[in-house]
């Protein structure tokens, strides 16, 4: 029975049935969501795919993209590379829908996106940082990069098991 319990606990399976959903607001600073306009609305520079235009040419600017694929669980949404006035940038997923997993972390990393099984474990063959825990399976989120890394080093996002070592989806980030 022991030993049941254990593997219970390792693959937490009631995992693949419970959605935990996070809807931040898009990025303005550091630590700062946007309080008065909604993304994509007009009104707000830090709208998705916003360049910060010519009103505001310090303000946020997505600085790359890409669209999520599946590998080990079905998994959609996109992923949005924004730089803040600051110079600091933060990853952003959007319309996140995935598996929740035990482990689950948010990586920037340099390999290359993959389809298919193919794909599922490539990540942690070369350079990677982790920006942390996922915070939910499904919304909205932001994940702060941490300070001195050099974004351009990096091509692409995994949402990565790291008890399983795999990919649950991933991304290639393209310049926008």
């Amino acid at each position: 029975m022991p030993v049941l319990g254990a593997g219970v606990y390792w693959f937490q399976p009631w995992k693949l049935w419970q959605d935990h959903t996070v809807h931040e607001a898009f990025p303005t600073a550091p630590g700062k969501p946007s309080a008065t306009a909604a993304p994509g609305d007009a009104a707000n520079p830090a709208a998705p795919g916003a360049t910060g235009g010519p009103g505001d040419p310090a303000g946020p600017r997505a600085v790359a993209r890409g669209d999520l694929i599946s590998h080990e669980h079905a998994t959609t949404g996109t992923a949005r590379l924004v730089r803040l006035p600051d110079g600091s940038h933060v990853l952003r997923l959007e319309n996140l829908d995935t598996s929740d997993g035990p482990d689950l972390r948010v990586w920037l990393t340099d390999a290359p996106v993959k389809e298919g099984a193919a794909g599922w474990r490539v990540f942690d063959d070369g350079r990677y940082v982790s920006l942390g825990r996922l915070k939910g399976n499904k919304g909205d989120q932001n994940y702060p990069v941490p300070a001195g890394v050099d974004v351009a080093a990096y091509s692409s996002v995994t949402i990565w098991c790291d008890r399983f070592d795999v990919s649950f989806g991933a991304a290639k980030l393209r310049a926008v």
